[in-house]
């Protein structure tokens, strides 16, 4: 995988905020809703510790459900996409409609799936994580 790094986003919002409807982590960025709440008021170091966290994460899921099994073919398809990441490799696949082993990509623990399917797992178990984070965090009881 690709190691952490660090976004050329302003901000980790994906436009799916479901914070504003009582959720204390976010479906849609995995941010905390103190979080998003704060986010405008956070000085640089306040955000990279978000951005650092949220990426590591990514990454964290990401190596435990895909396996780069050609590292040529995914070094060709990643020649035109600089600084991208697996993640965010799956995501053009999905936009362009091709299998995961057209980046050279396969996911151990569901062979058969299509690139949609493997992101909606990995957005779950990223959501899930950031849930016991938080909970674990600021000692949450549901």
């Amino acid at each position: 995988m690709s190691g952490t790094r660090k976004s050329t986003r302003k901000s980790p919002c994906v436009g799916i905020c479901s914070t504003t409807y009582g959720d204390l982590v976010c479906r849609g960025c995995k941010r905390f809703a103190h979080e998003i709440t704060n986010w405008n008021g956070y000085d640089e170091d306040q955000r990279s510790r978000i951005w650092t966290r949220l990426l590591e994460l990514r990454e964290q899921v990401m190596s435990q459900t895909v396996s780069i099994v050609d590292q040529q073919v995914w070094a060709q398809y990643t020649a035109s996409f600089e600084g991208m990441d697996t993640y965010e490799c799956l995501a053009h696949l999905i936009a362009a409609d091709k299998p995961m082993s057209a980046a050279g990509l396969v996911a151990p623990s569901m062979p058969a799936a299509e690139p949609l399917k493997v992101i909606q797992a990995v957005d779950a178990e990223i959501y899930q994580r950031s849930i016991a984070h938080y909970e674990h965090s600021f000692r949450v009881t549901g």
